[in-house]
C-alpha cells in the first residue's frame, strides 16, 4: 500500500513537473536578473525539488496514515478502530481505520457523561457546587471506596474522580444525575455519538467518540465555559501510558481512557499538534494491558508524524 501510494503521488507531481509550458502551472520571479545556469545543474536541483516534494506529500497523504496503522493492527492481533479529526485549517482532514466499527466503550462512556454535565453546567441548568447523593444501586468496585448511605459529592468532585481516577462509582452517579442511560444516550446521538449505546449495552465507536470531541472542541457543547470546568477533569489522569505517551509530551492532550478484560481505549483532543489542535481517538480489543496501552501510543505517534507533514 505504501508503494501505491507513492506511485500516485509521484505520478501526480510528475504531471505538474513536467507541465508544458503553456499551461496554468508555472512559477515566477520578478526585478531580479540573472544568468542561465547550467543544463546540468537545472536538472540536479529540479530532481532534489521534485524527490522533496514527493516525500512530503506521501507523508501527508491518508493512504501513508491507513497503511501505516494497519501494520501496527495487524502486527497486534487484535482489533483496532481508529479516528482522527483535525481541526481548523483549510485543508482540515476527516480520516478513520475502522471507525465505524463496534467497541466495547469501557469508561470512555464517562466521557459522554463528563461532556453533557459540563454543557449543563455552561448554560445554568445545574450548578457544578450542587450535590448528587449516593444510592446502593450506584456503586460499582473503583478507585474510592468513600461511598455510604447519606454520603453526598458535588458535581465537581464526582467529575474529578471520574475523569481522573475513572472511578466507577463516580460515573454511575454522574449518569443517574443526567437523568439515566436514556437521557444520555439521547444526547450523544443528539450531537453525532449515533452509533452508541453508552452505559447499558456501553458500546461505541472511535468515529462516535472523534465526533463528540470535535463538537465539544469547537465549542458546540457549551463552549469556553464547558471547557473551562471539562478539561481540568481529564487532564493528567492517572493513565496516560496511550495517546499522551505517543505524543510524549510535546501538547497538553485532554483525554478520557477505557479499560476492561482485554479492551483499551483512548479519546483525546491534542490541543497542540504540530500544526494544529487535532482530536485522535483509538479503541482495541483482543489484546489488552500493556500491549494494548503500547498499540495506542504507537498510533498516536504515527498521528504525530502524519501531522507534522501538515500544511
Amino acid at each position: 500500500m505504501r508503494t501505491a501510494s507513492r506511485i500516485l503521488v509521484v505520478a501526480g507531481v510528475l504531471f505538474i513537473a513536467l507541465a508544458p509550458a503553456g499551461s496554468d502551472v508555472r512559477a515566477s520571479t520578478s526585478a531580479v536578473t540573472l544568468g542561465n545556469p547550467p543544463a546540468a545543474t537545472l536538472a540536479v536541483t529540479g530532481a532534489r525539488r521534485l524527490v522533496l516534494a514527493v516525500n512530503i506529500l506521501v507523508t501527508r497523504s491518508p493512504m501513508t496514515l491507513t497503511a501505516a496503522v494497519e501494520q501496527l493492527a495487524q502486527d497486534s492481533g487484535g482489533t483496532v478502530g481508529v479516528a482522527l479529526i483535525e481541526l481548523g485549517g483549510t485543508t482540515a482532514l476527516v480520516w478513520s481505520y475502522n471507525g465505524s466499527e463496534v467497541f466495547t466503550a469501557a469508561s470512555t462512556y464517562k466521557l459522554a457523561a463528563l461532556m453533557m454535565e459540563a454543557q449543563n453546567i455552561a448554560a445554568g441548568k445545574t450548578s457544578p457546587d450542587g450535590l448528587v447523593c449516593y444510592e446502593d444501586a450506584d456503586y460499582e468496585a473503583g478507585w474510592f471506596d468513600d461511598y455510604a448511605d447519606g454520603a453526598c459529592f458535588t458535581r465537581t468532585q464526582l467529575a474529578e474522580r471520574a475523569g481522573l481516577y475513572s472511578d466507577n462509582t463516580a460515573g454511575h452517579m454522574l449518569v443517574r444525575d443526567l437523568g439515566g442511560a436514556d437521557a444520555l444516550n439521547s444526547w450523544a446521538a443528539s450531537v453525532g455519538a449515533t452509533e452508541s449505546v453508552f452505559f447499558t449495552a456501553n458500546t461505541t465507536s472511535a468515529t462516535d467518540l472523534a465526533l463528540l470531541w470535535a463538537a465539544e472542541a469547537k465549542g458546540a457543547l457549551g463552549g469556553a465555559a464547558a471547557q473551562a470546568w471539562l478539561y481540568p477533569m481529564i487532564t493528567g489522569t492517572a493513565t496516560e501510558a496511550g495517546i499522551p505517551s505517543g505524543v510524549s509530551a510535546r501538547s497538553v492532550v485532554v483525554h478520557k481512557t477505557g479499560t476492561i478484560d482485554q479492551v483499551e481505549n483512548d479519546a483525546a483532543l491534542v490541543i497542540s499538534g504540530p500544526n494544529g489542535a487535532y482530536v485522535l481517538t483509538v479503541m482495541t480489543d483482543g489484546i489488552g494491558g500493556t500491549a494494548g496501552w503500547q498499540l495506542i501510543a504507537d498510533v498516536s505517534s504515527k498521528v504525530w508524524t502524519f501531522e507534522a507533514a501538515r500544511s
